[in-house]
């Protein structure tokens, strides 16, 4: 028997569209390759080995027929760190112009940070933050 203690690995998300999604995150750096678009599963490696990974609704049903899309709220939240407070206005601004829906425009929060909060083609906020310029 193991006495390893399990780790953090992987964070999943599924997602209605799969090329927009990809697409969103592309924006936020994040390297997929432009092949992935039309796959019913694709996966970045995050700086530190942690992979985020999207799976389609389909891909949701084929393993469970009975799966259903969450409805209400936001069943996946992640945070991307941006440089500085006017890199947390930049990624924001571009998002939003490029008609992604911002659910927070940025401020600044009182733990110290510069935030906002941009939703991605299917609800999920992604937080945007960076400390505060002293």
């Amino acid at each position: 028997m193991s006495t390893s203690t399990p780790h953090l690995a992987a964070i999943g998300m599924t997602v209605a569209d799969m090329a927009a999604s990809l697409a969103f995150y592309r924006r936020l750096g994040l390297d997929v390759p432009a092949a992935a678009d039309t796959a019913p599963h694709a996966e970045a490696t995050l700086p530190g080995g942690l992979r985020l990974m999207w799976d389609t609704y389909e891909t949701a049903r084929a393993i469970d027929p009975d799966w259903t899309p969450p409805q209400g709220g936001t069943p996946t939240g992640l945070a991307f760190a941006c440089e500085g407070p006017a890199g947390v206005d930049r990624t924001y601004a571009e998002l939003t112009a490029a008609g992604h829906t911002g659910e927070k425009a940025p401020w600044n929060a009182f733990w110290g940070q510069r935030y906002a909060v941009v939703a991605d083609p299917d609800g999920h906020g992604v937080d945007l933050f960076a400390p505060l310029d002293d």
